[in-house]
């Protein structure tokens, strides 16, 4: 597509949280044999400004709620150069064991260090497509068999997909269904109508994410990502994926996406005409919630 992968921005805001952590006063939160860490509950990604290949870009971040026991954080991946916001990213955190990734209270001096790193979500770089309410907690492998959802991709964990205590890396998780994509445009069909003319390079992009991770799977485990759409309009589409154990048929994560056709060389949004629109209403998946 000529840009960063949707990986790249949760990659690069793990390393960040490190930093954050160590102004929290954790600073070996994420170091093999602590006895604590943090640990994902769910992230809301809007991608704001397209980063490309020898982008010079900077991280600032601060805290937007901190409870007892989690945190909530914004992250601003930013152009260095313009100033623009490449990418924002809210996430919900929990303090756990490292061990069994049990939940337990930010200890004192948590709360006393993090006085000072609160911050406010700029307006413009504020959820716009998509809110911050929790996920249904609807997924599991009887209700993709059910909705007869998209078979997106299929694998396992290996041990270099996975941090310092075992599990899997959370970039992985949005990096496995970007990998299936491909695999969904070709089920649902063209974005295109018979009369629309076509950009001599079609691409796509994804504008805005909600991640919910509902479990952590380590080496050895598989997992296999179901999909399907559930809206759409005259620019944008919307879909629902699954990362599932095949085992279990309990859900590693849910998310959900808003996502455009994107000229590759104009760098612009390819509208959906009227017929693709209807065509492509036919194919949503009635009840398939995030």
């Amino acid at each position: 597509m000529g840009h960063l992968n949707v990986r790249f921005y949760v990659a690069r805001a793990i390393e960040g949280l490190v930093g954050i952590a160590a102004a929290m006063g954790l600073p070996h939160a994420f170091r093999a044999g602590s006895l604590a860490t943090l640990q994902l509950r769910d992230q809301h990604i809007r991608f704001m400004r397209e980063a490309r290949p020898r982008a010079s870009l900077h991280m600032t971040a601060g805290l937007l709620e901190l409870t007892l026991s989690e945190a909530r954080l914004l992250q601003l991946l930013v152009h260095s150069e313009s100033g623009e916001i490449a990418a924002a990213i809210q996430t919900r955190l929990a303090h756990v064991t490292a061990a069994e990734g049990r939940e337990f209270p930010w200890p004192r001096r948590v709360h006393e260090l993090s006085r000072d790193l609160f911050v406010s979500v700029p307006p413009h770089a504020a959820p716009r497509s998509l809110d911050l309410k929790p996920s249904a907690e609807t997924a599991s492998l009887a209700a993709a068999e059910r909705m007869d959802l998209i078979a997106l991709s299929s694998g396992a964990v290996g041990a270099a997909d996975c941090d310092a205590f075992g599990r899997m890396r959370p970039e992985l998780v949005i990096g496995r269904i970007s990998d299936g994509i491909p695999t969904l445009g070709a089920r649902l069909g063209s974005r295109l109508g018979p009369n629309q003319e076509a950009p001599a390079r079609m691409g796509g992009a994804v504008l805005e994410y909600r991640l919910a991770y509902m479990g952590w799977p380590v080496a050895g485990d598989r997992f296999v990502i179901r999909s399907g759409l559930v809206g759409l309009d005259d620019r944008t589409t919307r879909y629902v994926h699954w990362m599932l154990d095949p085992h279990s048929g309990r859900p590693w994560a849910s998310t959900l996406a808003v996502a455009v056709g994107l000229d590759l060389d104009t760098r612009k949004i390819v509208p959906i005409d009227a017929e693709a629109q209807g065509r492509l209403r036919e194919r949503i998946t009635p009840g398939l919630a995030f």
